[in-house]
């Protein structure tokens, strides 16, 4: 933010126009906005990668119906409070769902509109080069990372707002009569906005500041009266962001804990490390190796000495180059400051420094660099007018191919996690994140493996155990995964999501009370995870709490309307209780928002047939069996059902299918043998079909392993009706010897009548039976 000391600059100085008279300002708009656009080409069909499943694809609080107000309200934000942030999200998931590229179309046009924005803001400072100054900050690859990364809309968000204030706030001092004051609340309307995007905007003040100096405008009470309102925003903001970062996101521990000298030590490096990649981007990836620290060291003093020459270097030049120079590099320090070390966050566990925490402070050297650069032109290049576009031209471009080659290592997220270990191959949390890339890619072996570099690096990494006994888990390896998720949680004890797969594994393990202990502590320390309230239904189900268990299905489809696996949980339970009706309610609404979920088919189909509605249920079951076609209880219960309605040959099919497909499915052999049963012994000839009746028994009894005295009484009637009598004598002299093995007098009374009968070369006739 260099600024000119003598005469007004004129409409001619080519630092301060947007474009000369032959080439139109809407132009020089156009093209900046295209090359930004183009720059981020790989960026347009990218996916999303790290912590965007906690801002956007695995967030309740963007369909949830009153997840505005949570947003807003309340403490179940997954990240720090961005109130605003998380709205724009809500609103690009009404629009376009999961689909990621209109998420990145969105940070990338926010950043374009930035660069504009710098441009005007440059341009009514009335700082040299500021054209150029927008172009490097649109084409700078430092910027990837906040704009090729879904989750930094809060970065692009919040540095829009920022833009917006100074400019607002540029209006009111040079306009101090009465009608000004609007551009007054403008200013304040928009720094509130800044803040609820990003808090880091909370240093907003401090620029404010800076351009009542770099104007020459006075700083005397009225005028501090009219920052307190920007400071105490921001005061607030960032002690509630201190305050969650400490005890929302756990930012607490050893790793957390530096002294002042420490801190400050990490300051001055960083301050040097963004200045270095801003001179020279080289090498930027999305992960730098976090430094060591050591108070002991001489060494470790060279940034903060080097700084304070820097500093010294500034104060002095200011006699030569005006105040642009001191404001620029206040601007650059103000900004990054709530980065740099002196407050913790959570992101300080992985490394100090990240690209997308200079995106707005960025600005202070990249004026000054645009500045030089013009000035250098103006003083030297005289004469030779086709020299400076030329350079000019060419940084641009370098830039911009940077950025483009840069976007690349963000198309989804094994690319990202794979270029970030080639870079820093000491990056543990790089090694656990690729390998949650291959898990959900379902190459699991590759994934352990990398979760055991991640642990090789940092065996205390809660994380890299938890997620490492998702995988082993995965494998079925569950007393392996059991002892992955307590060292987790052994490390961290407050730790919900591996409290909540703790309780599912021992829930699949058969501990079910333990089970329950460990969702009621997931709960405890995250309440608005649906699943977890749904799998702690399930868990109280089975141990028939049905009341409680409803309680908290209700309460995961409060969290998550479309959760479909909790409706349809809380149908089976309402169903379990008598509650056909709202039982059938649920089961519809899984439905609706599964449709291909079979299960839910299945089960609103028993209940129908409950409620006498066989047609319906029908339909439902042929609809479960088309979607899984090895589902032997659907098909069973849809035999039973088309047997109710008489159509018994489709029935039988049906039970067969069943059979086939689980050959040892008791309820598919009772009908069967039923219907075999009826065959063979009813008083009515147009029922009776003896071959059939054998065909069936012989299958039921097969299948029975020749055990149950039912199935084989069964297969004797048939044999005696085809008039096979020594095969029914024999068959049923079995059966009575099963049933007597039993105690079952009465099945033993019933076989030793109609042995005799077979005996004596009769039939058997039921009059009971029927179809």
């Amino acid at each position: 933010m260099l600024a000119t000391k003598s005469r007004p600059v004129s409409m001619r100085d080519a630092s301060l126009v947007m474009a000369r008279p032959h080439f139109p300002a809407w132009l020089m708009v156009g093209l900046l906005v295209l090359v930004t656009v183009l720059a981020y080409e790989p960026a347009w069909h990218a996916g999303f990668i790290w912590d965007d499943d906690e801002y956007v694809t695995n967030n309740p609080l963007l369909t949830a119906p009153d997840g505005l107000q949570r947003i807003w309200f309340s403490l179940d934000s997954p990240s720090q409070y961005f109130p605003l942030t998380y709205t724009v999200f809500r609103i690009q998931h009404a629009l376009w769902g999961l689909m990621p590229a209109g998420y990145h179309w969105v940070n990338i046009l926010l950043h374009a509109m930035n660069a504009l924005l710098v441009w005007r803001l440059l341009q009514r400072l009335s700082v040299p080069g500021a054209r150029l100054a927008a172009a490097i900050f649109a084409l700078h690859p430092v910027q990837v990372e906040s704009v090729a990364w879904v989750t930094e809309l809060k970065s692009v968000l919040s540095l829009f707002f920022i833009l917006l204030t100074l400019l607002a706030w540029l209006e009111f001092i040079e306009k101090p009569s009465k009608p000004a004051w609007r551009w007054y609340l403008l200013a304040l309307a928009c720094h509130a906005l800044a803040l609820a995007a990003k808090t880091t905007a909370c240093t907003l003040p401090a620029a404010l500041l800076l351009i009542l100096w770099l104007k020459h405008k006075a700083i005397n009470w009225p005028r501090l009266a009219q920052m307190a309102p920007f400071l105490a925003m921001g005061v607030g903001m960032g002690l509630l962001t201190i305050w969650w970062e400490r005890y929302h996101q756990g930012t607490q521990g050893n790793v957390f804990v530096l002294n002042l000298l420490e801190r400050l030590l990490v300051a001055s490096h960083a301050l040097w490390f963004y200045l270095g990649k801003l001179m020279w981007p080289a090498n930027l990836t999305f992960s730098y190796p976090r430094w060591n620290i050591n108070c002991a060291d001489p060494l470790a003093y060279g940034w903060t000495v080097a700084g304070m020459g820097l500093g010294a270097v500034i104060y002095l030049l200011r006699q030569f180059v005006g105040r642009g120079l001191e404001v620029a590099m206040l601007f650059y320090a103000a900004m990054l400051s709530p980065l740099l070390g002196f407050i913790m966050l959570y992101t300080f566990l992985y490394t100090f420094v990240a690209d997308h925490y200079q995106y707005a402070a960025c600005i202070g050297p990249i004026a000054l660099t645009a500045a030089g650069v013009i000035k250098a032109f103006e003083k030297w290049g005289k004469g030779k007018p086709v020299l400076k576009p030329v350079f000019c031209g060419a940084l641009l471009l370098a830039l911009g191919v940077l950025t483009w080659r840069q976007s690349r290592m963000y198309a989804d997220t094994e690319t990202l996690w794979q270029a970030t270990i080639e870079r820093n191959p000491a990056s543990w949390m790089a090694h656990n994140n690729l390998a949650n890339a291959l898990v959900q890619k379902g190459r699991l072996d590759e994934g352990i493996m990398h979760f055991q570099g991640a642990l090789a690096i940092r065996p205390v990494y809660a994380e890299a155990h938890y997620n490492l006994g998702i995988a082993l888990f995965r494998k079925g390896q569950v007393d392996e995964a059991i002892i992955q998720f307590q060292s987790a949680l052994t490390i961290r004890p407050a730790y919900p999501e591996a409290h909540y797969n703790l309780g599912y594994a021992l829930y699949k393990y058969g501990q079910t009370d333990e089970a329950i202990r460990q969702y009621q502590e997931a709960i405890r320390l995250k309440p608005g995870d649906a699943e977890a309230h749904n799998n702690f239904g399930l868990a109280l189900f089975s141990k028939g709490q049905t009341g409680e268990a409803i309680s908290q299905y209700q309460e995961a489809i409060r969290l998550k309307p479309d959760d479909a696996e909790a409706h349809n949980n809380l149908g089976l339970a309402l169903f379990g209780s008598g509650q056909t009706d709202e039982a059938i309610s649920q089961y519809q609404a899984a439905i609706r928002f599964q449709p291909d979920d079979a299960e839910a088919h299945y089960n609103l189909g028993i209940a129908l047939f409950r409620k006498g509605q066989a047609d319906e249920a029908i339909s439902h079951f042929n609809t479960a069996t088309r979607l899984k076609p090895d589902y032997a209880e659907a098909h069973n219960n849809l035999g039973t059902t088309l047997l109710q309605t008489g159509r018994v040959d489709e029935a039988i099919n049906q039970f067969q299918k069943a059979l086939a497909i689980q050959p040892h499915l008791v309820l598919a052999q009772n009908n069967l043998a039923h219907i075999a049963w009826v065959l063979a012994t009813s008083p009515d000839p147009p029922i009776r079909n003896g071959a059939k009746a054998v065909e069936l028994a012989e299958l039921t009894d097969r299948l029975s392993s020749r055990k149950r005295p039912v199935m084989a009484g069964t297969l004797a009637a048939a044999y005696a009706e085809t008039g096979r009598f020594p095969e029914a004598i024999t068959t049923a002299q079995r059966a009575l010897r099963l049933a007597n093995s039993q105690t079952n007098a009465a099945l033993v009374a019933a076989l030793e009548a109609q042995l005799k009968l077979y005996q004596a070369g009769f039939p058997f006739r039921d009059t009971g039976a029927s179809r």
